[in-house]
């Protein structure tokens, strides 16, 4: 085992696509309660490079980090651009793997219907990837509205840029060498958990949970399991 012990350095958390800091509302209330929370902006940049680096640049000398879904393939480049400032790592919903041509034909017809009703096709998109149980759901449909109303047209065009044009992280995995958690949702149909199992595989010890009942959005359809399975791991010094 190669971990170091935490000095309970301030927790960075990324949001992911189409989502505001809301997407962390619940872990951050649950971690504020041990430590220093920010949320990062993943609004800077057309490119995953140019957005790790200002975040970085906003960034504590020393953090440990999370990403949801898209915050997780920043996550990644934040560590080929400064391993040395992160101390412990959290990836929930995400993937090493780059976009596939169908994965990219499917987001610029996203964008271009976007052009013609942004809200509710952003929207729409969001509600889709939810455990079925929660598609139709009244409250979700709401936390999304406010999430794709903050990110906004120009935001979403720049995030889509961003996930197409990511690049295939699962060469560096096995260089990650701080502790890592990934956690995934068991129906979650837009990063299936065998994209996690490949990035748990990937990296040295690193530990996958699978969280129940939950798709894509664990962090607002599991709040309870996830703050457990966050807090327990930013603060823990073994």
């Amino acid at each position: 085992m190669r971990w170091r012990p935490s000095t309970m350095n301030p927790v960075l958390l990324v949001p992911g696509l189409l989502c505001s800091t809301e997407i962390w509302a619940p872990q951050q209330t649950a971690l504020w309660r041990h430590l220093s929370v920010q949320v990062a902006s993943t609004l800077g940049g057309n490119t995953v490079e140019d957005v790790a680096a200002q975040i970085l640049d906003a960034a504590p000398a020393r953090f440990q980090l999370a990403g949801i879904s898209l915050g997780g393939y920043i996550c990644f480049e934040i560590l080929r651009q400064a391993p040395d400032r992160v101390e412990r790592l959290a990836l929930v919903d995400t993937s090493a793997l780059p976009d596939s041509p169908e994965q990219s034909e499917g987001r610029r017809a996203m964008l271009t219907a976007a052009e013609t009703d942004y809200l509710k096709t952003a929207v729409d998109g969001l509600m889709a990837v939810l455990h079925p149980d929660r598609q139709q759901r009244p409250d979700f449909r709401a936390v999304n509205e406010r999430m794709a109303a903050a990110v906004g047209l120009e935001g979403f065009r720049s995030q889509t840029e961003l996930a197409m044009t990511r690049p295939d992280s699962r060469p560096d995995l096995g260089a990650i060498a701080v502790p890592t958690l990934v956690l995934v949702g068991d129906s979650d149909a837009l990063t299936p958990p065998a994209r996690s199992e490949e990035i748990a595989t990937g990296i040295p010890d690193a530990a996958l949970m699978i969280v129940p009942q939950s798709g894509h959005a664990s962090t607002l359809e599991q709040p309870e399991f996830v703050n457990t399975a966050l807090v327990d791991w930013f603060t823990r010094r073994a």
